[in-house]
């Protein structure tokens, strides 16, 4: 049977026969299932950094409340600049494997949707 290409994209190639993500090679016929992995990111930086800002404020002082404000949106934006990370999900008879992660959730579900297609072909 020829090898039949599903996806080969930015050095990710997907056939019926193997997944190269990176350098890295897994056999099709080791993988069981794929999933995409959501990491939502973590907030208790700009938290912090919000709330730290809310001290200098409480002085009352002119100079007290510029340096809380600037804190408090430095917070924001970083809060707002967080995003979550998507991983390409690989299950194996020696467990899960977090194979490629993007921010890019449409790049990492073609991905997934490529590695079902090809678990398919194998039958």
């Amino acid at each position: 049977m020829a090898e039949k290409t599903f996806f080969n994209q930015n050095g990710v190639s997907v056939t019926n026969s193997r997944i190269i993500i990176g350098g890295q090679t897994f056999a099709m016929s080791n993988i069981t299932s794929v999933r995409m992995i959501e990491e939502t990111p973590s907030y208790k930086g700009p938290l912090i950094l919000g709330a730290i800002g809310i001290l200098p404020m409480l002085s009352g002082d002119g100079g007290g409340i510029g340096v809380g404000l600037l804190l408090i949106a430095l917070a924001a934006i970083w809060a707002f600049t967080k995003k979550a990370k998507y991983f390409v999900g690989l299950m194996t008879a020696a467990g899960e494997s977090k194979a490629l992660n993007s921010e890019d959730q449409n790049y990492i579900g073609s991905i997934v949707q490529a590695v079902n297609d090809a678990i398919i072909e194998r039958g």
